[in-house]
C-alpha cells in the first residue's frame, strides 16, 4: 500500500532501524519507544489488523514475535518483555504490529496502558466469558474456582 509507513520500511523505501527481517517480517525499533530497544514486528504484506491477517501466515507471524521477544532481555539484560498489538484503536499507523517492549522490575511501567476494572460478581464475569463464548461457537461456559 502506497502510504502505509510500514508498507514503506518492509520495501526499503522508508529508513528504519531494522533489528532483523525474516519472511514472515521485519521487524525494527520504534521511533517512540517505551523503553530503549521497543521492537515492532509487521508482516510484509499490507495488513490493517489482526483480523485481517491470513490465517495461514499467523504461524510464521507469531513464531518470528516469540523469537523477538526471546531476543530482546537477552540482548539488553532486561527481565522480560511486554509484548502488545493494537487493533484500530490507539493504532497510529494502520498495518498490523506487534510491539515487544523490554522490561525490567521497578522500571516505572505502571499499567498505564490498561486501567483495571473487576466484575461485579461471578455470575456477571460468567455472562461475559458466555457472550464471547457464544460467538466462537462455544457450548458453554465453565465457571472459575
Amino acid at each position: 500500500m502506497a502510504a502505509c509507513l510500514f508498507c514503506g520500511i518492509v520495501a526499503g523505501d522508508v529508513p528504519a532501524f531494522r533489528v532483523v527481517e525474516r519472511p514472515s517480517g521485519v521487524a525494527f525499533l520504534d521511533i517512540r519507544p517505551v523503553f530503549k530497544g521497543h521492537v515492532l514486528i509487521v508482516p510484509r504484506p499490507h495488513v490493517p489488523q489482526l483480523i485481517d491477517l491470513d490465517p495461514d501466515l499467523l504461524p510464521g507471524f507469531f513464531a518470528f514475535v516469540q523469537e523477538v521477544a526471546t531476543a530482546v532481555p537477552a540482548a539488553l539484560g532486561a527481565q522480560g518483555t511486554f509484548v502488545a498489538m493494537n487493533n484500530v484503536v490507539s493504532q497510529s499507523v494502520p498495518h498490523l504490529h506487534a510491539h515487544v517492549v523490554p522490561r525490567t522490575k521497578g522500571d516505572g511501567l505502571r499499567g498505564f496502558f490498561w486501567p483495571r476494572t473487576k466484575y461485579a460478581s461471578d455470575d456477571e464475569a460468567a455472562e461475559y466469558a458466555g457472550r464471547i463464548g457464544k460467538e466462537l461457537g462455544a457450548a458453554g461456559v465453565t465457571p472459575a474456582g
